[in-house]
């Protein structure tokens, strides 16, 4: 019994290495990459990014830090004007609404533990862990529809939802791999839109049969 596990984990660990090296090769920068490692522009960013497309949300986050670059100057402004500086991303008066009560918590830095960043108004777990990811490095998954779609197309999870994703991709996923999942996994489903594109992309890779 213990040979056949040993095998079967052998075979896995090939199968994340040859998705991980091809997804390398295929790499294409995300867009709120160019925030870098900053947790104030991360995590603002990615609140913002929630059902909006990358590039909608990347103007309006630059627009946004061009007059509010830190936490302390964030606070300075009112929900309106917060509201009139990230619109036309998704459900902007929602998310101005979460901005500005997170002024009101007078945070001098960005939390580094997943359970302090999930108080936080309107922070959820992806973005949080995309937060302790990128700018902390912290090994964490962040599942997004990109990394639960391929997930279950390379039939390493069979989960209905993101949540699922993530808890069997901690199961089974090295940790080496996990401060990658999120940027390679998003890169190829934005350059691949559609399943069909998808599904020839990763045949002619021989990572599915």
């Amino acid at each position: 019994m213990k040979f056949v596990e040993q095998q079967c984990l052998r075979l896995a660990e090939n199968n994340f290495q040859s998705v991980f090296k091809t997804f390398r090769k295929h790499y294409k920068l995300v867009p709120l990459e160019v925030f870098g490692v900053d947790p104030y522009k991360t995590l603002v960013s990615t609140l913002l990014s929630s059902r909006t497309k990358d590039e909608v949300t990347l103007e309006a986050s630059k627009r946004l830090f061009k007059i509010v670059p830190n936490l302390k100057s964030l606070g300075q402004l009112d929900e309106l004007e917060i509201r009139n500086l990230i619109y036309p991303v998704g459900f902007y008066k929602t998310k101005a609404k979460h901005l500005y009560k997170i002024t009101r918590l007078h945070l001098v830095i960005v939390p580094n533990t997943r359970e302090a960043l999930m108080k936080l108004p309107g922070v959820g777990r992806k973005t949080a862990n995309l937060v302790l990811n990128r700018a902390f490095g912290t090994p964490a998954i962040a599942v997004d529809t990109h990394v639960h779609k391929i997930s279950n197309m390379l039939g390493w999870v069979k989960t209905k939802n993101p949540e699922a994703t993530e808890k069997e991709l901690i199961k089974i996923l090295p940790k080496i791999y996990w401060p990658e999942v999120n940027r390679l996994f998003v890169s190829i489903g934005r350059q691949f839109t559609s399943m069909k594109k998808l599904v020839e992309f990763l045949k002619k890779e021989k990572l599915i049969n």
